[in-house]
């Protein structure tokens, strides 16, 4: 490898360009390749950001030698598979979230990194939110402590529609993709395995096939509990909300921002080198892979959030 990591991006849609444009803010990062379903609007983002190779295959792009990772941007369905189609061509990858939309094919992906050695991350971007990451260190410092967690993630989503407002390709879901998010995170943060989980659902929707709404519970074994409220039918506001209640204060994180229980805002500017949570994650990946450690959110530290999901969509069939 170079002195410059050389990257290969797959997915141009609204994900795969708020990489782009975390990656033109680090050092000694390029993107020499996009991976796209449609090869014209896949290389008029390309000219946009000055990448040289287009193509819809991304065999061809794993064939350039010049490669050393890949960022998987793609329909969740075909996360795993080309997570490892990637470490069979040597190079390091970091699929979007989430890994897998199902146990077996994330505990595939974490056996092929194994085998391989190569740095293998999924995209479990509330890790690195510098709002997440203020509670974190708290948490860490003996400051905080996490009684409960009370998360809402909503969109309006009664069409198959991406954050752009632009049809989809593929069906969204919310236990193997937005429920992974808070089910990753409250682990996390509270430095303490799920041991108990439950999760009801409402209505499939008769044309995508999915619930649009769902509830789930969970407790750690330190005793914390979390509610987790999930929608596709909520008509704004929109995103995820979470409300950290601890012994010694009230934490209320949107995205990439920090509040206290009375709405003030926190400052968390200082907390690391961007305010910008995909950013950061890439900052992470490539990290690891100049450092050829294990990045955190390593596919094998979520596998445990699958394990989870896996047994909420158990008791879902039941």
């Amino acid at each position: 490898m170079s002195n410059t990591i050389k990257v290969a991006l797959a997915g141009a849609g609204a994900f795969g360009i708020k990489h782009l444009d975390g990656i033109k803010l680090i050092d000694g990062v390029e993107v020499v390749s996009l991976v796209g379903r449609e090869f014209g609007k896949t290389k008029e983002v390309a000219d946009r950001y000055g990448i040289s190779h287009v193509t819809t295959d991304l065999d061809e792009s794993l064939a350039l030698k010049e490669v050393d990772a890949v960022i998987l941007c793609t329909p969740t369905q075909m996360h795993a598979l080309q997570a490892m189609q990637c470490m069979r061509a040597g190079k390091h990858v970091q699929v979007e979230i989430p890994l897998a939309d199902s146990l077996a094919d994330a505990q595939a992906v974490v056996a092929i990194q194994k085998q391989t050695g190569l740095v293998a991350m999924c995209g479990h971007t509330r890790r690195f939110n510098p709002s997440h990451q203020y509670v974190h260190r708290k948490i860490a410092a003996g400051e905080f402590h996490i009684q409960q967690m009370d998360v809402q993630t909503y969109f309006f989503r009664r069409t198959n529609m991406n954050a752009l407002g632009q049809p989809r390709s593929w069906t969204d879901h919310l236990l193997w993709h937005h429920a992974a998010h808070t089910v990753d995170l409250f682990a996390y943060q509270c430095g303490s395995p799920i041991v108990k989980a439950n999760a009801i659902q409402g209505p499939i929707h008769p044309t995508l096939g999915i619930a649009m709404d769902m509830s789930i519970q969970l407790k750690a074994a330190n005793g914390a509990i979390c509610t987790l409220s999930l929608s596709f039918n909520n008509d704004g506001p929109l995103g995820t909300f979470f409300r950290y209640i601890g012994d010694t204060a009230t934490y209320i994180a949107r995205y990439d921002d920090l509040y206290n229980g009375k709405e003030e805002k926190i400052d968390v500017s200082g907390v690391d080198v961007s305010m910008n949570g995909i950013e950061l994650q890439d900052r992470e990946f490539f990290a690891a892979i100049r450092a050829r450690r294990e990045p955190n959110a390593s596919v094998a530290h979520v596998l445990p959030c699958y394990e989870v999901l896996h047994q909420l969509e158990q008791q879902l069939k039941d």
